[in-house]
């Protein structure tokens, strides 16, 4: 299985098991050392993941850290645990603080088998940054997360490699929230900023503030593509109703263009193909991603996963594009939606290529 596939099939026995779990060690056992396994350490080997690595520390003996990775026998990743849903503030670092000190790892990992917060020494040599570099959230994460995780994978891992983008990510991040944050509630000095040359000289009085921060919010509500993925998302779930299936992209003012639009076949696609491949994966494992162009059908919202494309946009020609062995475009035409089902076979055996060779051999 991938990296991504396993991920997922842990993401759902913690979702399911969580709230029964009361204690750290339980929290390591059933979560966290899953998750070391996953990233390809095997957590039974001393020699390459050891538990409650034990270094004096100044004038504290005999501190543990709860596990390190190792490689050629210096750590290389430390972990320190806390119970399942524990509180992961920098306060509760400080023996992660101590071992980062004191050992040859640059990585420190701070977690609760949910959140995994990543440290690096980023502002000062040798000594760990208060604030992580990234965040991974088993319960919810997203393919460009799991794309940053692999690079802590045995098969991948190189420090170099994760020092040279780690400071870019981090302030990406940050921006990120920041963004997020404001697109909720933007500050009255950022509102400011961006008014300052739409008022004329105009006084930034209580009431100019409130009116602008209102349209602020709007502006962000239309620019942020995040926020259009979402309502896309959610209108392709089995329970979306009609009114939210038609969604436009609305561009930036003064910017022409074509607005994306999905409509009620393309939903009603969608949900045939799901159908069409039940037996195969789970129905949502398969999802879409429209364009202007034509919207594709994807087996986990990866791109270099299609199954099929609908080529819906002339509505007086209707064809849908699937992939031979080659992974190359065919295009058929169809005289309505019930001929996808004619097409059956064809879409069972993409989604076969783009599966793990031992599910696939299970599948069929």
């Amino acid at each position: 299985m991938d990296l991504i596939d396993q991920l997922r099939a842990l993401a759902s026995r913690i979702a399911a098991t969580k709230d029964i779990i009361q204690t750290e060690e339980a929290t390591k056992n059933a979560m966290i050392m899953p998750f070391i396994q996953i990233l390809g350490y095997n957590v039974f080997d001393p020699t390459e993941v050891t538990p409650e690595l034990i270094a004096d520390v100044g004038t504290k003996k005999g501190e543990k850290v709860d596990y390190a990775i190792l490689s050629d026998g210096k750590p290389i990743i430390l972990f320190e645990c806390k119970k399942s849903g524990g509180d992961l503030s920098i306060n509760h670092a400080g023996q992660l603080f101590r071992y980062f000190h004191v050992t040859a790892a640059r990585f420190g990992v701070l977690t609760n088998g949910l959140t995994y917060k990543f440290f690096t020494d980023l502002e000062q040599p040798n000594k760990m940054d208060e604030k992580p570099f990234f965040e991974f959230n088993i319960l919810d994460f997203k393919e460009r997360d799991v794309d940053e995780l692999k690079k802590f994978a045995k098969s991948q891992f190189d420090v170099d490699t994760i020092l040279t983008t780690a400071n870019d990510l981090k302030y990406t991040r940050a921006i990120q929230n920041r963004l997020a944050e404001w697109t909720l509630n933007p500050s009255e000095e950022f509102v400011k900023i961006l008014s300052s040359d739409l008022l004329g000289g105009k006084r930034f009085t209580p009431a100019v503030k409130d009116q602008f921060t209102v349209i602020t919010k709007r502006a962000f509500e239309q620019l942020l593509g995040e926020r259009i993925n979402d309502r896309l998302k959610g209108a392709m779930t089995p329970e979306s109703s009609p009114a939210q299936e038609l969604v436009p992209v609305i561009p930036p003012e003064g910017i022409v263009e074509n607005p994306i639009i999905t409509t009620p076949e393309e939903i009603e696609g969608l949900h045939i193909i799901r159908a069409i491949l039940r037996g195969v994966v789970s129905s949502r494992r398969i999802v879409m991603r429209d364009s202007q162009s034509y919207c594709a059908i994807l087996l986990d919202d990866n791109n270099r996963k299609p199954v099929c494309r609908l080529r819906f946009n002339n509505t007086e020609k209707l064809a849908v594009g699937l992939f031979n062995q080659k992974r190359e475009e065919e295009k058929f035409p169809i005289a309505s939606l019930d001929d996808l089902y004619t097409h059956a076979e064809q879409l069972k055996a993409t989604v076969l290529m783009h599966l793990p060779t031992e599910d696939a051999e299970k599948t069929a």
